[in-house]
């Protein structure tokens, strides 16, 4: 990648152009971090990149930016510029080319703002970033309160980078975060909802719930996580603490969760304080109900497909139903471990149970019969259909759907069960009146 990245340098160069690595991947490099792309900033136009490298893509043209392919691999090619102010909240209302100092002083903090030069390999630093780097500090470039009303989801950019580089973000950096954190409702729910998942799915995710909480981005994006804080549980079951605690700890517990893992996991206990009492002891009665309405509510809010909300609300629909897996009929335990994305639902009840009792009883047992139900033989169609039972003098209605149960219920039960037996069991279970 490296390769590839330094002969478009070297191309630009030799046409007497200005050009560097720029942003992520020069404070990944100071940092030793493998860094997934590289960008390049230049003082050619648009217009003069894509005469340069036939066969690029003008992927942003408003901002000079060129998608450029070599050897097999696609880099922004980016002109440096200043930008007007930005009216929206999002998109600078004038952009002017200009050179490497005024385009290192538009962006957003100050680790971002380097440019590294690779023929003599040297880093080209205008901001103070490389200091701010072994210092491990998150500061924007200017004045923050300027940036962040530049650009409103750079608050929730600031909470991504702390978790993800390890970096405390500088007293007046966060202080305008916390002055400023009502305006992130200014900002797309795609958006919010894009910068949320590279959080929950990062590598401190526990650390971005107290980083969106402090700077107070929580409640006005997701209020029913905010709730959660301060709301106790049963000492005997949550030696941990308060429900906001528990979820913390189950989000560091998750082993790469996928987007969906990570957001059904955040919500699976947000049912818990619009359903607490404390009477004889503590009570959440009913949080999985409300829990599952409240987390589709979230997804729908936040923008989600309806294959991805119906698989978080799913996780929280069961949940609890592992605590009832040593009592369940073969028929009862094998839908259960026919859930689709079941994988899903055994991992979040592993870092539920570590998060609080760590018991694992349940989650052992599950996952022993879910790998011997995998190396079963696929499940044999259904034996029977509505068409069968009309045949057989039943009127179509509710009680069809009872009887089908009850016949893939004995099925599972019985996988040698025949069709014969099949409708013999229908014929003396539920007699025609």
């Amino acid at each position: 990648m490296r390769r590839a990245a330094q002969r478009i340098v070297e191309k630009l160069r030799l046409h007497g152009y200005e050009a560097f690595f720029a942003g992520g991947w020069v404070r990944d490099f100071l940092m030793r971090r493998k860094s997934k792309d590289i960008d390049i900033a230049t003082s050619a136009l648009p217009e003069e990149v894509l005469h340069l490298f036939p066969g690029s893509i003008p992927i942003g043209a408003r901002f000079g930016v060129v998608q450029v392919r070599m050897y097999g691999r696609s880099f922004d090619v980016a002109a440096f510029r200043a930008e007007g102010p930005y009216l929206d909240g999002r998109h600078p209302s004038a952009v002017s080319f200009t050179g490497p100092k005024q385009d290192a002083l538009r962006r957003d903090f100050s680790v971002n703002g380097l440019f590294f030069d690779p023929i003599d390999g040297r880093v080209i630093d205008y901001v103070r970033g490389a200091a701010d780097i072994r210092k491990r500090i998150l500061r924007t470039i200017g004045k923050p309160q300027e940036r962040f009303r530049e650009d409103k989801l750079r608050m929730l950019r600031a909470v991504r980078f702390s978790c993800e580089l390890d970096f405390r973000i500088a007293a007046d950096t966060f202080e305008a975060m916390r002055q400023l954190a009502p305006l992130i409702l200014e900002v797309s729910w795609e958006r919010i909802r894009d910068e949320l998942v590279k959080i929950l799915t990062g590598p401190a995710p526990g650390d971005g719930l107290e980083l969106l909480h402090e700077s107070g981005l929580m409640p006005h994006i997701l209020p029913e996580v905010a709730a959660m804080r301060g709301v106790p549980q049963p000492v005997e079951f949550h030696p941990e603490g308060d429900v906001f605690v528990h979820t913390r700890n189950a989000l560091d517990l998750l082993r790469k969760p996928s987007p969906v893992l990570a957001l059904g996991t955040l919500l699976h206990d947000v049912g818990k304080p619009p359903t607490l009492q404390v009477k004889d002891r503590i009570r959440f009665d009913g949080h999985v109900e409300a829990g599952a309405s409240i987390a589709g509510e979230i997804c729908r809010r936040l923008r989600l497909s309806n294959e991805d909300t119906e698989r978080i609300v799913a996780l929280e629909r069961n949940h609890l139903r592992f605590m009832d897996v040593f009592e369940m009929r073969l028929s009862t335990l094998k839908r259960f471990l026919r859930l689709p994305h079941f994988e899903d639902h055994l991992e979040l009840h592993r870092v539920d149970c570590l998060s609080s009792h760590r018991n694992l009883d349940g989650y052992a047992f599950a996952k022993e019969k879910y790998q011997e139900m995998k190396r079963e033989p696929a499940p044999a169609p259904r034996l029977i259909s509505g068409a069968d039972l009309i045949q057989m003098g039943y009127p179509p209605g509710p009680l069809f759907g009872q009887i089908l149960e009850a016949v893939e219920d004995l099925s599972l039960e019985n996988p040698q069960l025949t069709r014969a037996e099949a409708l013999e069991h229908v014929a003396r279970t539920f007699p025609l009146k």
